[in-house]
């Protein structure tokens, strides 16, 4: 007779893991810089102090990176705070993004319906992007300096989608040979791109991993290739190295904001970081809900390219980002429960004369007051919520504190008794959480 295998004893979640979703947008990364402005305002604290990990695309990763970028001066303390970041947008807006440039870039597509577009100017927008990325990259230079990933205060999670499988090696762990076996997980099994997910966790247990997995990598390099959004930039190529490899990585990265999407991120990269014995909050801010129906004469009108032109605001582009999270986000939100806080809404909800741009790219000072008059509006309706938050924030970061204080109390005791012990091997001890 076969003896039933004992039940699982399911952990009790006696604490509390907060991760913070910033979606990505463009010149709108103005909301989620705005909201976690008001969060710092209120509580009084930087929100590295009081998220555990941070993950997002594109405009959302250079929120961020620099939300967890260690200041100079004071490497247990972050450089920026997000109204930083704030001035940061309106500063570097319209270098990254000149005026009027989608206008021609427009003019473009309509020549190109009319046939009247010469095959030199195709060629250019096909191989440069629309703009010109050295403004961006000049930015970001100044923004993170020669910062790595593995230096964020807390886990820090960055998507970008490598184009080229050519460059691509096998992943090779500590002390395997080249005659170990492949593994039988994430293998490239085909000459497409793949999803990349550049990370570097220091709280919780690293879960499904191990210490050396946070590339050596800049983080302008990682946020250059998570913020490539094609027909506005070029892709941006850049080497990495992992533990354990002889060879650098090549990656060629476009925009991370194919992964634009909180449960995609949930699932992909955060989920196996949890510990099993804490709960999981998680924090999504966005940049305003661009999708809107379409009438069906309407859309048969579009034709082949008229579904991808900006004039018709770009409803094909619009479906592809958002099919995916409208179809997994009842199931995400019904999982989470209570436990996760979104603030978000569409840009079509205000009235007209102040709604924002809903184009990526629109930097005018119209915009930038628009969309701060658009944040208004959401902490408005979601003033209840916004409270919750900034309490069950500052609750954790007076959690990591007290932890924090344990592991040096714990330390200094096992470094006490190993001396009148008379040992001579001193107790090692990493702290991986964010010093406080």
């Amino acid at each position: 007779m076969n003896t039933p295998p004992a039940p699982q004893k399911i952990p009790t979640k006696t604490k509390t893991t907060i991760a913070l979703f910033n979606y990505g947008g463009g010149m709108r990364g103005l909301i989620p810089a705005h909201i976690m402005s008001k969060i710092e305002d209120a509580t009084g604290l930087r929100m590295s102090e009081m998220v555990d990990i941070f993950a997002g695309p594109s405009t959302g990763s250079i929120l961020n990176a620099a939300m967890t970028l260690r200041h100079p001066d004071e490497p247990s303390q972050p450089k920026y705070r997000a109204r930083h970041m704030v001035r940061f947008y309106e500063r570097e807006g319209e270098r990254i993004f000149p005026p009027d440039s989608f206008r021609e870039f427009r003019g473009l597509i309509h020549d190109f319906n009319n046939r009247t577009m010469k095959l030199n100017q195709l060629n250019n927008l096909f191989r440069h992007g629309h703009y010109d990325p050295t403004h961006l990259a000049a930015a970001l230079r100044a923004l993170y300096g020669d910062a790595k990933l593995r230096d964020s205060l807390s886990s820090l999670i960055i998507p970008t989608y490598n184009i080229d499988s050519g460059h691509i090696t096998a992943v090779r762990e500590v002390n395997e040979t080249g005659n170990s076996p492949v593994h039988t997980q994430n293998n490239v099994t085909d000459q497409g791109g793949h999803a990349v997910w550049l990370k570097n966790i220091r709280s919780g247990v690293l879960k499904n991993s191990n210490k050396g997995e946070t590339p050596d990598v800049r983080l302008f390099d990682a946020v250059m290739a998570s913020a490539a959004a094609p027909t506005y930039f070029p892709c941006h190529p850049f080497t990495t190295r992992y533990q354990g490899q002889e060879e650098d990585t090549h990656y060629s990265g476009i925009d991370g904001c194919i992964f634009d999407n909180p449960c995609i991120s949930y699932m992909g990269a955060i989920r196996q970081h949890v510990p099993d014995d804490s709960r999981l909050l998680m924090i999504v801010l966005g940049t305003g809900y661009t999708n809107k129906s379409i009438k069906k004469e309407d859309w048969n009108r579009y034709g082949a390219l008229g579904v991808v032109d900006p004039a018709n605001d770009l409803p094909l582009i619009n479906i592809l980002f958002n099919a995916s999270e409208s179809a997994l986000m009842d199931a995400f939100e019904t999982e989470m429960g209570q436990n996760l806080f979104v603030f978000n809404k569409s840009l079509f909800s205000l009235d007209r004369s102040v709604a924002p741009s809903t184009q990526i790219d629109d930097a005018s000072p119209e915009t930038l007051k628009r969309l701060r008059f658009f944040v208004e509006a959401l902490m408005e309706e979601k003033k209840d919520r916004f409270d919750e938050v900034c309490h069950l924030l500052v609750t954790n970061r007076d959690r990591r504190v007290e932890e924090h204080r344990e592991k040096i109390r714990k330390t200094r005791a096992k470094r006490f008794f190993s001396f009148f012990s008379g040992k001579d091997d001193m107790v090692a001890y990493e702290d991986r959480s964010t010093p406080v």
